[in-house]
């Protein structure tokens, strides 16, 4: 509630017009909207309440509707006992990092309501879902039809739940729906883009073109081609890239987890590839200030900045379909043009955080696993952004040489750690 009343109090000086709240289909939704939406009201700030929309849908909206702002109520993959909140400023991008720390100096202050005429006013936002379902559908070329597709679509029983195979439906798909059940417990619950092995089963049973797995918000996606295989979100990116060369200024923007394949194949388009920290926030800033387009991580995030603000799964999966379409291609046919490195990666729990980069038994862990890959490989060591791990990357073009070196370095990150403590 005081964050709430403490965004309301910034943002009221930022512009005109109410502040959108979604949510995702997780239970804690109903309480963390209640409790937003009181404080939102005691700074004297007017609500627009969406309901279960994706986290892209609630970017736009913000945008297209002049709002001073917009919060999304979610923990996008995580399970269903998690939540979080997200903001977006009133051009649909995240807050700059002066407003948020200006809700934080908010935050420190005692909580004063306005005066009772002064308190905004909550109204729900009826047609939230049809605005968004219609801005999906005007990123495929009106000429471009889906009929006689068979889809397998993964709604990850989260906020795209609804949206997602309406979107494809109404494109002319043949939509078999899964994870599309919310009971406020069962979001990303083996299923969606984190649990792509159920919509990979579902695919076989029916015979399907493709299948598409969103996550818990619906801001990323998995597919799996019509043989069973797993394309991930680096495959997807290298997929749209070449559908668009001649649209996104001549380069693409992946994360330090990108797939040295895609790097590749980027490069053999006559593309750049530009590398940045893991997070969507990065891939955003170098899009905007490399007058950039198109930017993604492995995870299935993918940002077609010329289109939406944000990574929105559903946008994502409607330019590969319509590049299957365009071309006559499956999926399989699609990602042929990108041959993937073996990649391993495990996760080393820690009790607390630790800065990994002053551990010297860890530098020279990391520098004796370069030089038994020498130039075809990479390690990468980072902290999570939101457990309480370390996670240890090695990539190569040997696969069991991978495994090997990820087993040994990732043991000895772990012991470097410990005695660290």
């Amino acid at each position: 509630m005081k964050l709430g009343w403490a965004a309301g109090r910034v943002l009221a000086r930022e512009g005109e017009g109410p502040i959108l709240i979604g949510k995702d289909t997780r239970i804690s939704g109903y309480m963390f909207e209640s409790a937003l939406e009181a404080g939102l009201s005691a700074a004297g700030v007017d609500i627009r309440l969406l309901g279960p929309m994706p986290t892209p849908a609630i970017a736009y909206l913000t945008r297209s509707t002049r709002a001073r702002g917009g919060i999304v109520i979610s923990a996008s993959h995580n399970p269903y006992y998690d939540n979080g909140i997200k903001f977006f400023c009133s051009k649909g991008l995240k807050l700059p990092d002066d407003i948020e720390l200006l809700i934080e100096a908010e935050l420190d202050k005692s909580m004063e309501s306005v005066y009772s005429r002064h308190l905004g006013k909550a109204i729900r936002m009826a047609d939230a879902a049809r605005r968004y379902i219609e801005f999906c559908k005007s990123k495929v070329h009106p000429d471009v039809h889906f009929n006689g597709l068979r889809i397998v679509l993964d709604s990850a029983n989260g906020a795209a739940y609804s949206i997602a195979p309406k979107v494809l439906e109404e494109c002319g798909a043949t939509v078999i729906s899964i994870g599309a059940e919310p009971d406020g417990l069962n979001i990303n619950e083996e299923c969606g883009a984190t649990k792509p092995m159920l919509m990979k089963q579902t695919v076989m049973e029916e015979g399907a073109d493709i299948g598409i797995a969103l996550d818990g918000d619906g801001d990323r996606l998995i597919l799996v081609d019509n043989e069973g295989t797993i394309v991930d979100g680096d495959e997807a990116l290298f997929i749209i890239a070449q559908a668009r060369q001649q649209e996104i200024n001549g380069a693409v923007v992946g994360t330090l987890m990108s797939n040295l394949g895609l790097e590749h194949a980027v490069r053999g388009m006559d593309l750049d590839f530009h590398r940045v920290k893991v997070g969507d926030r990065y891939i955003l800033e170098k899009l905007i200030a490399s007058n950039l387009k198109l930017g993604g991580e492995s995870s299935g995030h993918i940002i077609n900045l010329d289109m939406t603000t944000t990574g929105d799964g559903i946008i994502s999966a409607l330019q590969i379909l319509q590049t299957m379409m365009q071309t006559g291609k499956s999926l399989k046919d699609l990602k042929s043009g990108m041959t993937k490195y073996p990649q391993k990666m495990i996760n080393v729990r820690i009790e607390q955080k630790v800065d990994i980069d002053s551990i010297p038994a860890i530098g020279e862990a990391v520098k004796s696993a370069e030089s038994d890959l020498g130039s075809t490989g990479r390690v990468l060591l980072r902290p999570s952004g939101t457990e309480p791990l370390i996670r240890v990357m090695v990539e190569g073009e040997n696969a069991s040489q991978i495994d090997h070196l990820c087993a040994e370095l990732a043991r000895q990150v772990e012991s470097a750690i410990q005695s660290s403590l």
